[in-house]
């Protein structure tokens, strides 16, 4: 179904159901969020109801019915998209500046009279999220009510608990035991005087039981909750998704299972004198609720999250075979594509197909990262542009093709944004591209302090952008996990987001670079490599960090205006291009081998 005749057709009686549920439990506004009772970026089917009842299908929004207004809130990287999905509905597109953005809160605020009831579902509604909201109702004399699920009373098909079979990252590619990362995480928690510790988000789980999924597309992850205590843990997951051989060897580590409904159970079960560690962040309003009030809890950042996010150097090794794979792949799939345009029809959906199909024959690749946009021109405009069968452009003419993709390995996540030169790229498009170069150069070379908040590096990637007037609507970089999302934190380079602590820059860490240009209607650049933190010389000012690009793929030197680049650029470019043509060479041959070599030829 195109978004069009979902606009026409389907989303004014689901929203008119709501409104109507809304009316019997008496209440004035409904909030559904992008979220599920993991506050997961990507969402299993049961909790697509933003999607459901909007037609809107990027990944973030937060949607906001009364009785007589629809409202969607989406950021920059969203806004051509909501534009085109939201078309024929009564639901208007609430601009924000960012993902962060709480300007729907202050809706909520300046348009709910005092004594209205706003309903959301406790169960996906984040606490730290549900605390503001509830500042935000406050002052207009509102209130929260969050014990009403009401998309589950009118949404009659709605998709029950994703059951693929959960099974184990093996210890080739996991070189840390689950019964020594449970051991660190206690010591963390005895840090913080805790005896148990409560998890919710899948890739902590994840990671901390050496454990992989596919309840969500494109992650390995898969549904469950988790309680360590000072002994035993206990994995909270559905009946049938472990196998008998697996739930031995958890038993061995001490990791009982119990059923996924359980888990607010055995929060309840804590006796009064417990402590108990859990994120706000990252947990849901109703899962804290559960906690008896006689419980002493402490609120900070999930252990597991730190020690994820800092890759050990085997965990590197494996990262950089992955990366030897992932580019490997990419020679293959662009010797076909310069082979294929102007000879058959090439369109941007025929991309994906490649790509995936390119990685797919590659040592260790289990899935797609994410999506894979490919945007040609206008529609690489849109930094979350998806193609589908019912709407997506031919590949022909003279332009940008804009291709942002990512793989899953068993050693590691790859995320690349390159653009390709279809015909004869304008003056125009070919400086953009050379600016937003200069941006991945500027940070991929920067030297900075260990534990410099992430945040604070945005502008160095921004500064050649902005000398040119120029800027763009989204973050310059997210980290990323081994085997596990392709977005993860605790790090971000982002103007956006707040430098606080816990965004320290620590060796080991995965980010992407990935500055952009975006003319809506025209045209859109983004060039993204994944890099590492690693040791750079300490001084008497303290120890200092350094970027190591492990991204392996040419940048296309016929995008660019190489007149624009200063000679410690083109050193940059041509070193990096020596780097991939060595590292890559060994994995390819033929067509690919012929367009690595000419396409690593130094300016």
């Amino acid at each position: 179904m195109n978004s069009r005749t979902f606009s026409q057709n389907t989303s004014a009686p689901r929203i008119e159901q709501l409104r109507a549920a809304m009316q019997r439990h008496d209440v004035d506004a409904c909030l559904i969020p992008s979220a599920d009772p993991h506050l997961s970026e990507y969402l299993p089917g049961r909790w697509k109801g933003r999607e459901w009842l909007s037609g809107f299908t990027g990944s973030v929004a937060n949607l906001i019915i009364t009785a007589d207004f629809a409202g969607l809130w989406a950021d920059s990287r969203y806004w051509s998209q909501a534009e085109a999905e939201l078309a024929g509905t009564e639901i208007v597109l609430m601009k924000t500046p960012s993902g962060n953005s709480l300007l729907h809160l202050d809706w909520l605020s300046a348009n709910l009279p005092a004594g209205k009831t706003l309903a959301v579902d406790g169960a996906v509604l984040g606490l730290a999220t549900a605390r503001a909201l509830e500042q935000a109702l406050a002052k207009g004399g509102s209130s929260l009510r969050t014990d009403l699920d009401i998309l589950g009373e009118i949404w009659s098909e709605r998709p029950g608990l994703p059951m693929a079979e959960v099974y184990q990252h093996q210890a080739s590619h996991a070189p840390l035991s689950r019964a020594a990362k449970l051991e660190q995480l206690r010591q963390a928690m005895q840090q913080h005087g805790a005896q148990w510790h409560f998890i919710s988000t899948l890739d902590d789980i994840a990671y901390l039981f050496n454990l992989r999924g596919a309840d969500v597309n494109y992650n390995p992850v898969f549904l469950a909750h988790a309680l360590i205590g000072p002994k035993r843990a206990m994995l909270f997951v559905a009946d049938g998704k472990v196998p008998p051989a697996l739930r031995e060897l958890l038993s061995q580590d001490g990791v009982a299972l119990a059923p996924y409904a359980e888990a607010a159970e055995a929060l309840a079960a804590l006796s009064t004198n417990a402590t108990l560690l859990l994120d706000p962040r990252r947990v849901t309003l109703g899962l804290r609720q559960a906690v008896p009030t006689a419980v002493n809890v402490v609120e900070t950042i999930n252990p597991t999250t730190f020690a994820k996010s800092r890759k050990s150097a085997d965990e590197v090794a494996h990262v950089r075979a992955a990366m030897e794979q992932d580019g490997a792949a990419l020679c293959e799939f662009f010797a076909w594509l310069e082979q294929a345009l102007g000879k058959e029809t090439v369109t941007e959906v025929m991309v994906d197909t490649h790509i995936t199909a390119a990685r797919a024959r590659r040592s260790g690749f289990v899935s797609p990262s994410f999506a894979t946009i490919a945007g040609f021109n206008a529609n690489g405009a849109m930094p979350h542009y998806k193609a589908s069968a019912e709407s997506h452009a031919t590949i022909s003419g003279d332009g940008l093709l804009l291709i942002d993709s990512g793989g899953q390995y068993v050693g590691g996540t790859t995320d690349i944004t390159r653009m390709v030169p279809i015909g004869q790229p304008s003056a125009a498009q070919k400086r953009d591209c050379t600016l937003v170069l200069k941006g991945v150069i500027a940070l991929s070379s920067a030297q900075f302090p260990r534990s410099i908040k992430s945040p604070l590096l945005d502008a160095i990637a921004r500064a050649p952008i902005w000398a040119a007037g120029i800027d763009y609507g989204h973050g310059t970089g997210h980290g990323v996990g081994y085997f596990l999302n392709v977005h993860e934190g605790p790090q971000v380079i982002s103007g956006s987001a707040a430098p606080d602590a816990h965004t320290a820059m620590e060796p080991g860490m995965i980010t992407s670079i990935e500055p952009g240009i975006y003319r809506p209607g025209n045209w859109g650049v983004r060039i993204e490599n994944l890099v590492l933190n690693q040791p750079a010389a300490a001084s008497e000012f303290g120890e200092y960090l350094r970027f190591e690009t492990l991204t392996l793929c040419p940048i296309d030197t016929r995008c660019l205006d190489a007149s624009l680049l200063r000679s410690d650029e083109i050193d940059w470019l041509n070193a990096y291009h020596a780097e991939v043509r060595a590292r890559l060479s060994p994995h390819v041959r033929g067509d690919a081998k012929q367009w690595l070599e000419s396409r690593t030829q130094p300016l």
